[in-house]
């Protein structure tokens, strides 16, 4: 059975609002209503998502498909970027790539990499540690962290190479009997179950 790793789609920028009260843009809106027709959508059993406003409206629109009720983990947030407040895009394109490059340093007071990804791959774990592995999940989430849960259960080191698309609202899939990766990423509203 399938588990999968969601990132949530585009967001409203606003620099005068802290980076995890964004919610989702028209465009991210659109796509997640998209996605919820689909019937990979209606076989899922739970919904776990990140504590950001952006990835509980993203579950909540996919949640209303499926009757179930979204369950969250503050433990899955993005990386923890504080330190340097809102980055413009090119520069926060920078910084990403330094924080992927260099996994065991901070880049300016960020989250280190390697501790981002011990905190989601611990909440994934507790998370799958009681779930029934006949039934499919959702983890619903953010880029930066999912290309390191990405990374660890493909078994790789921590690399930007195994980032998302631009934009977000995307998807991998893995197995939930041995936690190996069964797609790459791919967009959440053309996903189909193999």
């Amino acid at each position: 059975m399938f588990g999968l790793y969601i990132t949530h789609p585009q967001v409203e920028i606003d620099p005068a609002v802290p980076v995890p009260d964004w919610g989702l843009s028209a465009i991210g809106r659109a796509r997640a209503e998209a996605s919820a027709g689909q019937a990979w959508v209606r076989r899922l059993t739970r919904i776990v998502s990140s504590g950001e406003r952006k990835a509980i409206e993203t579950s909540e629109i996919l949640a209303a498909a499926t009757g179930i009720k979204v369950e969250t983990r503050e433990t899955m947030h993005e990386n923890d970027r504080s330190a340097t407040g809102f980055l413009a895009p090119p520069d926060f394109e920078k910084a990403a790539d330094w924080f992927f490059a260099h996994p065991a340093e901070s880049y300016r007071g960020w989250e280190r990499a390697i501790d981002a990804q011990a905190r989601i791959v611990g909440a994934v774990d507790a998370i799958l540690a009681t779930h029934d592995t006949n039934k499919p999940i959702a983890f619903v989430g953010h880029g930066g962290v999912g290309t390191l849960l990405k990374c660890h259960l493909s078994g790789m080191p921590i690399s930007r190479s195994q980032d998302q698309p631009g934009g977000g609202g995307n998807l991998f899939c893995f197995s939930l009997a041995d936690r190996r990766i069964s797609c790459d990423w791919t967009a959440m509203e053309i996903w189909q179950e193999f």
